[in-house]
């Protein structure tokens, strides 16, 4: 089976929330029912298995990695386990970025400048472990905290906006007070 991945960018009814809520249930990813909410309300593409059942999803929201200083969305996939390792991971991928620039292009000024994927899947990330991977798009940009790759996909004709802000954490003294 290919996944067929649908658009519900902005468009995640009631129905198919409950619906999400199940499929991660199903597949032990996410516990915690309000965690759960919230992911399904960043919901870009899914896929449906041959009976119909969601299989595939991927999620997005607004991010700006301190040392890019620039808005991107930061990307997720999750795929049923019976759809796993059939080379479909960049199904839902390549759909959700496909939503996503079309939805920036449609705004007056853009909210992310391109898709930001943390490569968590080792057999992915050995696969694909070139600076740049033109069939994909990605470029690696760095490690994440965890360990794991970074790699950014730029819109069509993104346009640097100016830097966001550095938030810097308080550093406390030895004696406990704001350094």
């Amino acid at each position: 089976m290919s996944l067929d991945p649908i658009p519900v960018w902005r468009q995640v009814t009631p129905e198919l929330e409950a619906e999400l809520l199940e499929f991660w249930k199903r597949n032990n990813a996410i516990g915690d029912d309000g965690r759960a909410r919230q992911r399904a309300s960043q919901a870009v593409c899914i896929a449906r298995d041959d009976d119909g059942t969601v299989c595939a999803v991927g999620t997005a929201t607004v991010r700006v990695l301190p040392r890019l200083r620039q808005p991107t969305y930061s990307s997720r996939q999750f795929y049923d386990s019976a759809q796993r390792g059939k080379g479909q991971a960049l199904a839902v991928a390549n759909a959700s970025r496909q939503v996503l620039q079309a939805y920036n292009a449609s705004l007056p000024v853009p909210e992310a400048l391109g898709m930001l994927i943390e490569v968590q899947n080792p057999m992915l990330a050995k696969r694909y472990d070139v600076a740049f991977e033109p069939v994909t798009g990605y470029s690696f940009i760095g490690y994440s905290p965890r360990g794991f790759v970074l790699r950014v996909s730029w819109f069509d004709g993104a346009t640097l906006l100016p830097p966001a802000p550095i938030h810097q954490k308080q550093r406390k003294t030895t004696t406990g007070i704001p350094a």
